[in-house]
Order: structure tokens, then sequence, then C-alpha cells
């Protein structure tokens, strides 16, 4: 019996040896496979690069504020330390000025760099090797074109053990497997072009899907809702009913909000308002309706609601209900009206409104504290917005009066405490 149990673990050892080896493994066949195509026009290829790079919204993760363009340096902040991105400028000391195409395949479709060393998953690599190899070349031929610019990149200041770049192997054995878009020939050209969007250059599966305590992705929770660890907003689930889910709407109004900023559904704020404002507003009409195709018809999903506030007794919730309603009377009425209708594109709705009862009350919290606008765009270039009452109201009441709107006009969310309330205040807006 010790026999066979040690065997057995032999076995597994060696499987798990195998797996994590062949992570440190060139991958020169599947390359040959996606060999690089010599571009029938430079220019177009560079013209459909600067388009990808807008698809994928890469200046907001390689771009600090105030600073040149793609040249890295904005920090991401992870469970495990923070990482800066890279300068990914055609400067050839701190940039992928040395690079060439096939080296940025390596790092979009395999997750390596160009000396073959593990990329850290906070790029979305899961994501971005479903990415064709035209695309990929499109993109490094435009990158190549960005002015160069000599920042040397900050190191990650992350903690032990996930300092240790060559442990990625075991990370990358679990969790990742480099694969293309793969068409469904059930679904038609418009679907499958949402889905290629969606799954890869779009990467929206990385905000709006649950992560495991390693930082991958769930699969089972694929699009599901997750809060991102890195703005503290809650990116809520896109394929369900509640949650803020897109279960019941229409192509058009979806359309509209990713094209945008703001639909008769409501409208986006927080990061979703930097992704339309600076990415999905410059895509081709096409796409943007195609990617709502695609999610309007993910298969929906309706979890039990979980509040992770302690719900008050019937006489707590009375006076807190209360003091929510004489400060959204006197704060709130105005815009949002007697019964939370709001103004179309204007003042969005608060009466069955999914992005205010979700599970997590992060987002309707930071709004009353911070205010915000939607993004700035052509479809709506001068957008209304929200202004922020965190230095007139206490703790406390911004707790009762997101309550309030949490539990009125047919709205079924939790009660908020002053402790989450605290929390969030101290956060920075971005």
């Amino acid at each position: 019996m010790k026999r066979s149990a040690l065997a057995l673990l032999i076995f597994i050892l060696a499987i798990a040896a195998i797996l994590i080896g062949r992570q440190f493994i060139d991958h020169d066949a599947d390359d040959q496979t996606h060999k690089s195509a010599t571009p029938f026009d430079i220019s177009q290829q560079r013209t459909r690069g600067a388009y990808l790079a807008r698809a994928g919204d890469c200046m907001a993760c390689h771009t600090v504020r105030g600073g040149k363009p793609y040249a890295g340096g904005r920090a991401i902040a992870t469970p495990f330390g923070t990482l800066y991105s890279p300068n990914i400028t055609a400067d050839k000391v701190t940039g992928l000025g040395n690079w060439n195409a096939a080296d940025f395949w390596r790092a979009l479709h395999h997750g390596k760099a160009r000396d073959g060393s593990f990329l850290y998953p906070a790029f979305p690599y899961p994501n971005y090797t479903k990415i064709t190899r035209d695309d990929a070349d499109a993109l490094f031929a435009y990158l190549q074109t960005v002015t160069p610019a000599h920042q040397t990149n900050t190191p990650h200041a992350l903690r032990f053990p996930y300092n240790y770049r060559f442990l990625l192997a075991g990370w990358r054995a679990l969790f990742f497997t480099p694969s293309i878009y793969r068409e469904d020939p059930r679904q038609g050209a418009e679907w499958n072009r949402g889905a290629y969007l969606v799954q890869g250059l779009g990467h929206c599966s990385a905000c709006h899907t649950a992560r495991n305590f390693w930082g991958a992705t769930i699969d089972k929770a694929e699009l599901g809702g997750s809060l991102i660890e890195v703005m503290n907003w809650y990116a809520p689930a896109l394929n369900a009913d509640t949650d803020a889910g897109l279960g019941s709407w229409q192509q058009q109004h979806l359309t509209a909000l990713l094209k945008t900023g703001t639909s008769p559904r409501g409208s986006v704020f927080g990061p979703m308002a930097e992704v339309v404002g600076q990415s999905l507003q410059y895509l081709q009409d096409d796409d943007i309706r195609a990617m709502a195709a695609y999610l309007t018809t993910q298969p929906q999903k309706a979890p039990v609601p979980t509040f992770i506030s302690v719900q008050p007794d019937a006489a707590n919730a009375k006076r807190i209900l209360h003091l929510g309603s004489e400060l959204y009377e006197h704060h709130c009425v105005d815009c949002h009206g007697a019964g939370g209708s709001g103004i179309p594109s204007a003042y969005p709705p608060l009466n069955g409104n999914q992005a205010l009862i979700m599970d997590s009350a992060v987002n309707p919290i930071r709004m009353v504290l911070n205010g915000g606008f939607p993004p700035s765009t052509d479809g709506n270039p001068r957008p209304y917005g929200m202004p922020p009452f965190g230095q007139i109201l206490n703790d406390q009441e911004v707790a009762a009066v997101v309550s309030y709107i949490r539990q009125s006009w047919g709205n079924r969310g939790g009660f908020v405490t002053p402790q989450e309330v605290s929390r969030y205040r101290s956060i920075p807006t971005q």
C-alpha cells in the first residue's frame, strides 16, 4: 500500500515537473504556425495598429498622467505588491526599439519578454494570447512609430516570493495556455467579431471576472463581476439580470453606452469612464455593435444576493431610511426626481438601476463621496456630472442616503454601514 502511494506521488510530481518545465521551452513550432505575413502596405498596417492600440486601451496602463505617451511608469497595485508598466515606445535602450515583430508576438501570445523571462499577468496576456498574428504585427508596427521616450522602467515592488519571476512557471502551468480565438461556427460574423474583441484586445474579463487566491481569473466566473483591486471600484457582472448585468438590456442601449458613455439605462463612471473616453468611443460603429451583440447574448445567471453588511433591526432600519429620505430630498431630488426616475442621458435613473443594488455598494458610495462625470465623447460632448458630497456629509449620512436609494422605488439592495463609507473615503478617486 505504501509503495502504491509512493508511486502515485512520484507520478504526480513527474507530471508537475513536466508541465512546469514546458514553460521554459521556446515555442518555435507554434510560432511557425502563426508566422508573420509580409504586409501589403506598411502604412495601412500602421494605421491598423493605431486603431488596435485604441481598442486595447494600451495607453491607459502605459502612460502616467501628464507623462509621455506609452513611456510606462504607471503603478498597478495588486494583492502581491505594486507593478509598474514598462516603456513600450521605440526607444532602443529603455523601450522596444530593439525588439522585432516576433519578440512582440512572443510577449502577447506566450507572455514572455524578448529575453524569454516570464511576464507578470498584470499585463493581460491571458487575453492577448487570442489576438491574431496579423493584428499583433500591426500593433507592433504602430508602436514603432511612437516617438521614442528615453525613460527607464521602474522596478516592480513585489513581496517575497512574488518578486521571483521564475516561480511564474508554476502559475502558468496551472492557469495559462497560449491560444488564438477560434470562431464559433454556430454564430454569425458580427457575434464572432464581438467575441474576438471582448475576449482578446478588449480584455474585459481582466476587470469583470473574479480572481482566485493566486490572481488568476476564474473560468467559471467569466464576466461574473469583481472588485477591481487596482482602483477599488466594483466591475459588475455582465452575464446576469442581477448585479447590473446585461440580461434585460436592449442591444442599442448597450451600444450607446459603450460608444458615448451614456444611455437610457444609465451612464458610466469611474474606471469604465476612462475606458470609454480613451478607447471605445474611437472604435468603428460596426465593432461597437459587434461587442454589444456578443455581450447581450451571454448566458444569463442569477446569483443569490449576499450582503456583506450586517443588516439592521427594524427600528434602526426605519431610522436610517428616514435620515436617508431627508438627505435625498435636500441634495438629490432636483436631478434624480422624487421617484428616482432621473432625466435620460443627463441624470441617470435610480429606480431599477441595477448598478446601485449590486452585492457590493462600493460604486454608489464612491459616487456620493467623490462625484464624477461620464466621459466627454463625440456622442455626448458635454456630459452632466454629479458633484461630490464627501465634504458636506459625514460617514453616517452617506451610509443613510445610499441605503435609502438602495431600498426605494422597488430597489432591493442591502443597507450600507458608516464603516464601509469610512473605508472608501480614504481611497483616491483614481
